[in-house]
């Protein structure tokens, strides 16, 4: 019979490397591109959920997403729009729903890099978050299929198995997040000095001071200039320098809103 050093010896390439220790990621335009609340909208759009002129809202906002990054005001916009449009819906649907965007939107988008270092965590026994203004049922569909510990994201109140239109607590989004990783620290006995954070926005900044390795990913100008004074590691998983694209980018914006909108008519179906 082994003692039990031995016993121990034998169990500990199974057990956790660095206990006490998480990563946690944002996932609009830092684990994939663009935004995935943007990809729910276009599949409940299929769905006949709501309006084409309400699909042209949300493609705009993707765009200006895309372009220049999270902004308070088409986050709250989004919101708005996103609770009225799901009051009555099944919470059963949304997680199917939740599957088919991924299959279908978002596995084609997530960064390589990102992705990549995400693995690298979980490799080295370091549990892996979420952390997310996307509902949760989506949130949690993209951490289960890319193997990740869980997710944390936006709560809608439900009533009877439907979404009443209303949110439990808060969107998940900038201060929130912080709040949020905190409880969730408290909870799994984290210890916030030895954890990561990765995020594209400033917005995450709260989230991202939070912890003793905050990482940059695709920044916005406002998070680049606070990277850079804060000595924080900055990766960009985008083609090219995003400075150099951005008169092509701008040239080119009735072409990218052309194509949004198509993406959302080509399920229009017949007119009548």
């Amino acid at each position: 019979m082994p003692d039990e050093k031995n016993a121990a010896a034998a169990k500990a390439p199974n057990a956790p490397q660095h206990h006490g220790e998480a990563a946690f990621f944002d996932v609009d335009n830092t684990l994939m591109k663009g935004a995935s609340l943007f990809h729910v909208a276009r599949k409940m759009y299929e769905r006949k959920a709501f309006t084409l002129s309400q699909a042209a809202g949300f493609a705009w906002k993707q765009f200006k997403f895309v372009l220049r990054g999270e902004n308070m005001d088409d986050v709250r916009s989004v919101r708005d729009s996103a609770l009225t449009l799901a009051a009555g819906i099944a919470v059963a649907d949304v997680k199917e729903l939740g599957e088919e965007v991924y299959d279908e939107m978002i596995e084609s988008r997530i960064w390589p890099g990102t992705k990549a270092l995400a693995e690298q965590h979980l490799r080295v026994g370091r549990k892996v978050w979420l952390v997310t203004a996307t509902p949760i049922e989506v949130a949690s569909v993209i951490a289960t299929r890319l193997g990740l510990t869980g997710a944390l994201g936006t709560v809608g109140e439900i009533h009877d198995g439907k979404y009443t239109g209303k949110l439990v607590g808060e969107i998940l989004h900038g201060p929130a997040k912080a709040v949020a990783v905190k409880r969730v620290a408290e909870e799994e006995g984290l210890d916030l000095d030895r954890c990561w954070a990765y995020s594209d926005s400033h917005n995450d900044i709260p989230l991202l001071t939070l912890v003793g390795h905050p990482v940059v990913i695709n920044p916005d100008a406002s998070l680049r200039r606070h990277a850079r004074e804060y000595n924080w590691p900055v990766y960009d998983f985008r083609s090219g320098r995003r400075a150099a694209t951005l008169g092509l980018k701008a040239a080119t914006v009735g072409g990218a809103v052309y194509g949004l909108w198509r993406g959302f008519s080509k399920f229009r179906g017949p007119r009548v």
